[in-house]
């Protein structure tokens, strides 16, 4: 029996996003989405029952907020953070990035 390697891939040093910072992106993929296609599929829909509209609303909204406005806004959420956090220092043992804490001037106390 094979186990999963439980050490973090090298290539991919970030953590995951809150789940603050998770929901509200996915409130601004979904929010604008369900506001274009209500008002796309209004003149077709007329006669409808309100539930099968929601049904092919929701038919088209979510493949298209799961697969590529939800990722995108990941990425540019991810540069963002990358751009403002910014990486110092490349830990030596494990190759992955970490961020310095202030330089302290007399470190012979704290030993």
């Amino acid at each position: 029996m094979t186990r999963p390697n439980p050490a973090p891939s090298l290539s991919s040093a970030r953590t995951a996003p809150s789940i603050h910072v998770r929901a509200a992106l996915t409130w601004l993929a979904i929010f604008p989405l369900v506001a274009i296609g209500i008002t796309a599929m209004a003149p077709f829909t007329v006669g409808w029952d309100p539930v099968l509209r929601a049904f092919v609303l929701t038919l088209v909204v979510v493949p298209l907020a799961v697969y590529l406005v939800v990722p995108w806004l990941m990425s540019i959420y991810d540069r963002y953070l990358a751009s403002s956090v910014g990486v110092t220092k490349v830990c030596s043992r494990s190759g992955l990035p970490t961020r310095r804490g202030p330089e302290r001037k007399d470190r012979s106390r704290y030993r």
